[in-house]
């Protein structure tokens, strides 16, 4: 039911065109701004909720940010239903409610002693994109919840997998050769999409190889240089992740052999805090950009509609000429949701979703979604400070960076700060394959560290029955020694 048809049965239903129109103008205006305001709340707690040492106020926030996500998802879901009267809205606003308080809950029962705001975090990222995309295509935003549905179930298995598989770090090689020959397999059964030739089809179901492969890829280089960051090691590693790199320039996948390049020198760096391997990647780097540019069409265009899209704004500039101009209607707070002109914008539910969410929740909340992602990332790497195995530090340090990068990449594009290199939002872009392969990172990183402190707990006890059992002994030695 489009908006027309909506507006004649409200009508039909209250008898006066004037009244209805008023009631929908101002419930999408207050919405707005009842939505702007809290989630600059939850926002504000992200960063505030650390401050102090009191355990019961950090659970009280915690809490508050789970009623924010919960009125958030109700007001926006109530918006749409009122723009549509579509009751398969409310059906759909039900299920939704039921997987995020499922995951909520589970969560914290299965990832004992996990970062609730990790997780809190992880819920509002999920819930702003189930909201954006059913806005933009309903039968895509069934198909991302079946995805987040499936893929959440599965991921209350990862602390049993890595507690009973604590050996992962012994299988470098093969994360290496499984990642390659899974990304070779574009060459074979591949797709192009978008100009890049990075999908492959399983029954029916589209697949980016490039997003499973990008935590194999960590597990395989944080795996080697745990063990070793001798030279001729660290030469070994470093060209099966530029064969990696390699094949994903040769798919066209920009994006993904960024955040692949990226990830690498900063685990090659964390694990050998030699600064020339940095400097050499970095320069190595910009070399192979300029000749990317030289060698590829498809770069230069890109650059092009980078540098100037006003004047390609026919063809190559067009995509990022209709983000800005969306970014710039929406201002700070926003048309309202369902008031904007998203459509317009070139695949605006999955590479240029922030654009759209600018456009119609305003500026304010863009800026708010991209703290509460720097909000995960500084987590992230607060985990990776704190663990103890070398494998796990460089694995948790690995993921983080290929999240924050993503992120950076995506909305750097879509605002002209940097070229386009069509990769999504984590949790908000539409992707079957973006949303599974981000919600295994986020437990992963909480599945190792729950492990990790288990471990020291673990430790600490025993290093406690130990004391106790040496003072046992001296003393009943000195009572005897007493008695003689």
């Amino acid at each position: 039911m489009d908006k027309k048809e909506a507006a004649q049965k409200l009508i039909s239903i209250f008898g006066d065109k004037n009244i209805i129109g008023v009631i929908h103008s101002v419930t999408v205006e207050l919405s707005k701004y009842i939505i702007i305001i809290l989630f600059a709340i939850y926002t504000w707690h992200c960063f505030t909720v650390f401050l102090g040492k009191n355990t019961e106020r950090k659970d009280r926030v915690y809490s508050r940010q789970k009623k924010i996500i919960y009125v958030i998802h109700f007001i926006c879901s109530m918006v749409l239903y009122l723009n549509s009267l579509d009751y398969y809205i409310l059906i759909f606003y039900a299920a939704q409610l039921a997987l995020l308080i499922f995951v909520g809950k589970s969560y914290q029962y299965v990832y004992s002693g996990l970062s609730k705001l990790i997780l809190n975090n992880m819920l509002m990222l999920m819930t702003i994109g189930f909201i954006m995309i059913e806005r933009l295509d309903m039968s895509s935003a069934v198909k991302q919840m079946v995805f987040a549905a499936v893929i959440s179930f599965a991921g209350l298995f990862i602390p049993y997998i890595i507690e009973k598989f604590s050996y992962f770090d012994r299988f470098g090689w093969i994360y290496a050769v499984l990642g390659i020959v899974l990304l070779s397999l574009v060459f074979v059964i591949g797709k192009k999409q978008y100009g890049a030739k990075n999908w492959i089809s399983i029954g029916g179901i589209g697949l980016q190889p490039s997003e499973f492969v990008k935590i194999i890829y960590v597990f395989f280089a944080a795996a080697l240089l745990a063990r070793s960051t001798r030279f001729i090691d660290v030469v070994k590693v470093t060209v099966a992740a530029a064969i990696h790199v390699l094949i994903l320039v040769a798919e066209k996948d920009l994006g993904a052999a960024l955040i692949f390049f990226v990830t690498y020198l900063v685990i090659l760096y964390a694990s050998s805090c030699n600064i020339l391997y940095l400097i050499a990647g970095i320069f190595g780097g910009s070399a192979a950009a300029i000749v990317a540019y030289k060698l590829f069409a498809h770069v230069r265009t890109r650059v092009i509609a980078w540098r100037d899209p006003w004047s390609r704004i026919d063809d190559a500039g067009y995509q990022v000429a209709q983000s800005l101009f969306a970014i710039g209607t929406g201002g700070w707070f926003g048309m309202g949701l369902g008031e904007g002109m998203p459509q317009s914008i070139p695949v605006a539910k999955s590479d240029f979703v922030f654009s759209a969410l600018c456009e119609e929740l305003g500026g304010f909340f863009g800026i708010c979604i991209i703290l509460v992602e720097i909000s995960c990332f500084v987590m992230f790497i607060n985990i990776s400070l704190r663990m103890k195995r070398k494998f796990y530090k460089l694995a948790a340090l690995g993921l983080a960076v290929e999240y924050i990068f993503q992120v950076f990449l995506t909305i750097g594009g879509v605002t002209k700060f940097i070229p386009s290199t069509g990769v999504t939002l984590p949790l908000v872009s539409y992707g079957g394959s973006s949303v599974i392969s981000t919600l295994i990172l986020f437990g992963i990183i909480q599945g190792m560290y729950v492990l990790d402190a288990d471990k020291e707990e673990s430790n600490g006890q025993k290093a406690s029955v130990r004391r106790k059992r040496d003072s046992y002994r001296e003393n009943k030695r000195e009572a005897k020694l007493y008695r003689e």
